[in-house]
């Protein structure tokens, strides 16, 4: 019997140590060498074990992982079972979808709110006491109450994390990126890691350390839709005929994505964005990604109508991002072209530098997560006292500066300037920058008319401190994102550049803030499109369109010439494959032939029992191809394809045959498409879970009725290059090669939801 992806042999020892080393590929890629008529001779291809196994690192443990199916089965069973809905069954499939994004945009939305509103009142209250005792000069009590509740708030953030849900870690978005390119792993998208990354995400950001929680709703909306897409759960008896439609790779991976979209929406209040994120993977789902996105625009504004009367406290009338502070009258010249080109060179990068220490970083923090719980919040600690002693220590460093204006009116108010040290009618401008929320502080930055408000030193401090401080705070073992800390670093950078210009430049502070925030971004994320309308929506001024399309292209293309974007590196660091979206120039000189390998495993079209289970327990592969030998067909003939899953499926219902012959045309009708359903993420069937009799064990199955009867199928000179967009564009698990002579039979099974694998 020959396999059907292949047999990679190319094991490495991946101990929780040694996160970086190379794991193994998980599919195969599988030749046939030999005519099918001899294959059945090749008893040593029966016996060779292929203990294949694919790990990556989910949160700080080593996890199977495995690839999605999103190709359609159409095999008799489908077919009859598409045959069997009438028109109701088929207005009620769309109405349910449609009905689905509603529902994950409402409730993405009321998470978002909800998490804005806990945040800005648990540090809000944190700041309020520590600036009324810094009023009093109680400065060691300020500092005490300052660090224990950061470290009290860390703590559990990363102690609900290490015990209850390590899949909450992080952001979160290197995760759903790998999902949505082909790629499951266990727990990712579970009810307990979406209870954990809310409640840790509100603890960790308000904990004051250099984090964000825009990133973790991408996670936590993907995470709605994943779980509305699981069509109940058996577990607990809450299943419903009407929602098996739901159970495939195919409907889960497109509720995911919507879920994503709006969390985009809910996290940034950008619906657009939020769409544009939809179509990097699905252009089809562009209208039920906008209705998503436009009902969380919707919901957070009559969630925020609710704080209009003060009854949300320290939130105010919505904290909401969005930094609607620049002028309306921006007005640039060609004179000041050369100062925004230079700011997008030099956001690149420091950019490019921050993925690098950053990733340096996190090799580090993993090696001492994996380590145990107790290391993880050990590291915590050690984080948090560090980023406290730095919050509140570096503003003394910083001179007092005399109230203007309207300044000194909301001292000592969460979201306002704070007089730290300072005598009364002055104000510390650093301390303003570090006791406040991110969020506030990103608007500090951003408003225009503020040019004499900061002091160039307390900005450059600022700069540093963020840039570090983000560095060495994403390694923690607790639910957070990335892009608000890149984005307050940018603007600290944005404005200390606009600083040093002078008088050679007409441009406000604000809006060069505004462009260092849009130049880091590019020249750490590398999103262009995506981020530029994030941007736009987040100013609500479109008049900064040309200037933040220059910047970000132009600190992406320096950026790319030392290292990938950070989600990239985080997704090869947690060993999560990833096929990219391009083709490397030497994949269109070689052909499929040329990278696939032998033995291949296959089943007749009647197999016996035994031969099966022998297969499934030698092999980790999760498709064969089905040959037609006689007395059923003359010569032989390529069927199709069965995956691992229906077979498991079949052997479990032990439906089987006395006599190696066919079923009939009744065999499908012994089972309902139910059975072959795809259970939830993370959540897979394995051979060893059955039991047969030794005489089960010696009878047949008729897996013609389950086979896929039509495969993605490629003849043998087809060049690598067309292979690899295949498999991206059409999201591909398997991919059958067959001889250019019609004399020898060779096929392949290849694939790994998404990506290319070597296979030995």
């Amino acid at each position: 019997m020959a396999d059907a992806a292949g047999a990679s042999e190319e094991e490495q020892a991946l101990t929780s140590s040694s996160p970086e080393e190379e794991v193994e590929e998980e599919e195969l890629i599988g030749t046939l060498k030999e005519s099918l008529l001899e294959h059945r001779s090749l008893n040593l291809r029966r016996h060779a074990l292929n203990n294949t196994s694919q790990v990556a690192i989910v949160g700080s443990n080593l996890c199977p992982i495995e690839s999605l199916d999103y190709e359609l089965v159409e095999n008799e069973l489908f077919n009859q079972d598409w045959r069997s809905r009438g028109r109701s069954a088929i207005l009620r499939y769309v109405f349910l979808k449609w009905t689905f994004c509603l529902f994950i945009g409402l409730v993405s939305g009321a998470i978002g709110f909800f998490n804005n509103l806990s945040v800005e009142n648990v540090a809000g209250l944190k700041f309020a006491t520590v600036s009324d005792l810094m009023l009093a000069d109680k400065y060691w009590t300020a500092f005490g109450v300052f660090a224990g509740s950061n470290l009290a708030l860390l703590i559990f953030a990363t102690a609900i994390t290490a015990f209850v849900s390590t899949a909450a870690g992080g952001s979160g978005i290197p995760e759903v990126k790998a999902y949505l390119n082909g790629v499951d792993a266990p727990d990712i998208f579970s009810l307990r890691t979406l209870a954990v990354k809310i409640v840790g995400l509100i603890a960790a950001v308000s904990s004051s350390l250099h984090v964000g929680k825009a990133g973790p709703m991408v996670h936590i909306g993907a995470c709605i839709g994943a779980l509305v897409g699981q069509g109940g759960s058996r577990k607990y008896g809450m299943t419903w005929r009407w929602l098996r439609y739901f159970k495939n790779d195919r409907d889960r991976r497109d509720l995911v994505t919507c879920g994503a979209a709006a969390g985009i929406a809910a996290a940034f209040r950008a619906p657009v964005g939020g769409v544009l994120f939809a179509l990097e993977w699905r252009g089809a789902l562009i209208w039920r990604a906008f209705f998503a996105t436009a009902v969380v625009a919707v919901t957070l504004r009559a969630l925020m109508d609710v704080c209009e009367s003060g009854r949300c406290g320290l939130f105010g009338k919505g904290g909401l991002i969005m930094y609607n502070v620049t002028a309306d009258n921006i007005t640039y010249h060609l004179a000041d072209l050369p100062p925004v080109i230079l700011l997008g060179v030099i956001g690149g990068i420091l950019g490019s530098l921050y993925n690098f220490l950053m990733l340096k970083v996190l090799q580090i923090f993993t090696l001492i997560n994996q380590k145990g719980p107790a290391y993880k919040l050990l590291l915590a600690a050690t984080v948090s006292i560090f980023t406290s002693c730095c919050l509140f220590g570096l503003p003394w460093l910083a001179p007092c500066r005399p109230c203007e204006k309207d300044d000194c009116r909301v001292i000592g108010h969460s979201g306002g300037y704070n007089n730290f040290q300072c005598p009364p009618n002055q104000y510390n401008d650093l301390a303003s920058l570090f006791f406040n929320t991110n969020d506030n502080t990103i608007r500090k930055l951003f408003s225009s008319g503020t040019n004499d408000v900061f002091h160039k030193s307390s900005i450059m401090v600022s700069f540093v401190a963020s840039y570090v401080l983000g560095i060495v705070s994403y390694g923690v073992a607790a639910p957070f994102g990335l892009f608000v800390p890149i984005f307050l670093t940018g603007a600290a950078y944005g404005r200390v550049t606009g600083m040093l210009m002078g008088t050679n430049t007409t441009l406000d502070h604000g809006l060069f803030a505004v462009l260092g925030a849009a130049s880091f971004l590019g020249g750490t994320m590398r999103m262009t499109v995506s981020v530029c309308v994030i941007i736009l929506e987040l100013t609500n001024n479109l008049l900064l369109l040309p200037l933040v399309m220059l910047v970000l292209l132009i600190s992406k293309a320096v950026a790319d010439s030392f290292n990938p974007n950070i989600y990239h590196l985080i997704l090869k660091l947690k060993c999560l494959p990833y096929l990219e979206d391009h083709v490397e120039p030497y994949m269109r000189q070689l052909t499929v032939s040329d990278v696939v390998t032998g033995p291949l495993r296959i089943f007749n079209g009647v197999e016996k029992v035994s031969y099966i289970v022998h297969i499934l327990k030698t092999t980790g592969h999760h498709a064969f191809p089905v040959i037609d030998e006689p007395p059923f067909s003359s010569p032989p003939v390529l069927f199709g394809l069965i995956l691992r899953a229906h077979l498991l499926s079949l052997l479990r219902k032990k439906h089987f045959l006395p006599t190696c012959s066919l079923a009939g045309s009744d065999a499908s009708k012994k089972f309902v498409a139910d059975d072959f359903a795809k259970r939830g993420s993370g959540k897979h069937d394995h051979i060893e879970d059955i039991e047969l009799t030794a005489e089960e064990m010696e009878m047949f199955i008729d897996l013609h009725p389950f086979t896929n009867t039509s495969p993605y199928t490629v003849i043998e000179t087809m060049s690598l290059a067309k292979a690899l967009i295949l498999f991206r564009e059409i999201g591909l698990r398997h991919l059958l090669v067959v001889p250019k002579s019609s004399n020898v039979r060779n096929s392949t099974s290849k694939g790994a939801g998404g990506r290319y694998i070597d296979e030995a």
